[in-house]
Parts: structure tokens; sequence; C-alpha cells
């Protein structure tokens, strides 16, 4: 078969057809067969909201895989970065030592879903016997893509298995993180899971729920065409009042959630905490066909443990309510622990074209793996679970 390698500045370049019947129900294992990040409607939601483009330091440069006659075999989900910034794996000290040594870190290519720190394909090919040569071409052109543009590096962050062993089958330096995932060991409801925990820890989250609705404050689950303008209004009141805070510019525009109402409500569940007739905060999670994935909260009023409820138990109930696998609640947070929530090692690959930088960043990256595996180890001892802490029981 005749392949040839494309470079898309945009998606509207490309039908949403063919970019989801490449992007989606592929994967093997345990990864999700639908990953709503890596559709059509989410990626496309990004540019169209103007959310990302070269105005912004995301300028989306998608290099695709095509046959002969033009048909989509596979995609990547590529920007050129005039930053670090929404990546959630972070350059910042690589960026820093290689201009302080006279070199130029940007542009850099990223692959990855903008502002998103959760785990999918970024290679986008159906499975198939021609899905390593399409894995193979895509990374050929990213490669001759970062030597044609001057860019320094190419990092491909929160990679799934297959994903990741193509890339450093390939010569890519791995990467690994941590994050805290909520994972359904067949649950039929809330007090099932809590059966599974220790005493001391179901008495703190009793109380925690108990106190986070303690001022009349009511939750209210609301997905599809329930999403009307207004919900989103009072959500992204909530976003901007935390990205204001935490990052000082939030990512995201508010025209960005009316188009992902329009083109996938039926994979957004958003949770309003509603007190006294007004929302007053609320968090927004994306459903794929096996995972929950919690994304930005944000409040108007602040209430004891309303963020615990909120992003993390209402998550729960809702997975258990669906019969979903999983609860991915985002990057960092040890504080999620004690509600359940489980360390799951998380992966990146990254491809540096100087060969000193290259050496540094490789000899950086093999001590901070064995930090990040032991770390995760001592995590995993410390949940709240019966099975690993009887003695707390």
């Amino acid at each position: 078969m005749t392949f040839q390698v494309k470079i898309a500045q945009g998606l509207k370049a490309v039908s949403a057809a063919a970019w989801d019947a490449c992007a989606l129900k592929t994967g093997s294992g345990d990864d999700d067969p639908f990953n709503p990040f890596v559709s059509y409607a989410f990626l496309s939601a990004l540019e169209d909201s103007g959310c990302v483009g070269a105005k912004t330091g995301w300028a989306p440069v998608h290099v695709l895989v095509e046959d002969e006659g033009g048909a989509l075999l596979g995609a990547a989900p590529c920007y050129v970065k005039s930053h670090s910034q929404g990546e959630y794996v972070f350059d910042h000290s690589w960026a820093d030592a290689y201009e302080r040594a006279g070199g130029r870190y940007y542009p850099k290519l990223q692959v990855s879903v903008p502002f998103t720190p959760v785990t999918g394909p970024r290679l986008l090919v159906p499975n198939g016997p021609q899905a390593g040569n399409v894995r193979a071409h895509l990374i050929a052109g990213l490669r001759a893509l970062r030597d044609q543009i001057g860019a320094s590096s190419i990092h491909a962050t929160f990679l799934q298995q297959d994903d990741l062993e193509a890339f450093t089958d390939h010569d890519f330096l791995r990467r690994d993180d941590q994050q805290f995932h909520w994972l359904n060991e067949g649950y039929s409801s809330f007090d099932d899971f809590m059966s599974a925990l220790t005493s001391r820890k179901r008495k703190a989250i009793k109380r925690e729920r108990r106190d986070a609705l303690a001022n009349d404050i009511s939750i209210e689950w609301v997905t599809g065409p329930e999403i009307t303008e207004a919900h989103w209004d009072a959500f992204f009141a909530f976003y901007m009042d935390t990205g204001s805070r935490k990052w000082g510019r939030p990512y995201l525009n508010r025209r960005f959630f009316s188009l992902i109402g329009e083109r996938m409500a039926d994979r957004v569940l958003l949770v309003m905490a509603k007190r006294e007739g007004r929302h007053i905060a609320g968090a927004i999670n994306f459903m794929g066909d096996t995972r929950l994935y919690g994304r930005n909260w944000g409040c108007i009023e602040d209430h004891p443990f309303l963020h615990f409820e909120v992003c993390y138990y209402q998550a729960i109930e809702f997975a258990i309510a669906r019969g979903l696998d999983r609860v991915e609640a985002g990057a960092q947070g040890e504080h999620k622990l004690a509600r359940g929530y489980q360390p799951v090692i998380t992966s990146s690959a990254h491809d540096i074209a100087d060969p000193a930088l290259r050496r540094a960043v490789q000899a950086y990256l093999q001590q901070e793996r064995a930090y990040v595996s032991e770390a995760a180890k001592e995590l995993a001892e410390a949940t709240p679970f019966k099975y690993r802490n009887e003695n707390q029981d």
C-alpha cells in the first residue's frame, strides 16, 4: 500500500466522519472504546471557538496519513506551541535550561488534546493489519514536520499503551507521572462502595457529604438535551472564578461551552449545586463508553467540602448508576486518595532534536521514573480500602 503524509492546519480540512472513523472505537486492552476528547466534535469546538489557534500559542498542524486514493487511514492531533501552558506535563525547566545554554526551545510540537490531562489515543489509527505501518508513518510525519519548521522537540502526552509502545519503539523518551482514578469494583451503590473502606474513612466521608449539603444545598445531574444556555452561563461563571484564582487566565471561552452543548451534549454531564433557587457551584464531566472524565469545577459561594461532593462523590454515584468502570478526576491531587481514588501511572513520550539536550533529559527522566514508581507504591499502600488497611478498621 502507498501512504501519503499530509498536514492539516485545522480540522476544517478533514471530514468529521473520516476523522472519527480513525479516532473513535479504536485502542486495545483496557482503553475506553470511546474517548470523547479526540472526537471531531470536541477538537473542532476548541478550534471554532478560538480557544486554540496561532494567537493562543496552539496552532493546529494535524498530521494525516492517507492511501493513494486520498482516504484517511490515520491522524495525530498536533499543535505548534510557542509556550508550555495548558499541557499538564511540565517541561518549563527543560526550556529554561536549553535557552540559558543558547538554544531555542520554541517552537515545539505537541501531540495532545489541549488543556486536557486525560489518557487517550494520540495516534488515531483503526485496528487492522496496516495499523503498525500507519503509526510509523504518522511518527515519521511528525519528525519531518519538526525538521521543516525548526522545532526543538515533539511531545506526545497522556498516551494509552499501544501509542506509548509505538513512540518508544521509534526512540522517543518515556516520561511517567501519576493521577488518581476511582475504580469500579462492581459496586451496586455508593453504600456498597463505602462498605469496602475502613470504618474511619467511611465516617469521614459521611461527615463530609453531610456538611457539604448542610446549608440547604441540593445537587442535580444535567446531561443531553436537558443542558440549556442558562446552565452554560452559570457554569462559565464558576469556571472563570476558579481559573482566575488558580491560573490567571482561563483557557476556555464561553463559546466553547455552547459548541460542545450543540455537538456532544449526550457525552456531557454537568453536576450542579443549587441553593435558594440559584446555581452556586458545578463540575463538568465527559462520558466515554466505560469511563467518566471529570474536567473543570468552580463555585460562586464557598461551602465546606462542596468541592469534594460535586467533583468526587457525585462522580462516583453517577459512574455506579451508569455501570462505568472508572472515574478519572484530572491531574494531581493526593487529597483524592482519602476519597477512594487510587494512584495510576500516566505516560508521555518526547523526541528532542539536539543530542546534548536529549542526553540531559534522558538522564533526568530515568531518575524521575524511579521516583514516580516508588511514590505510586507508597500511595497504593495508603488507600482507604479494608483489604490494604485492615489494622485501621
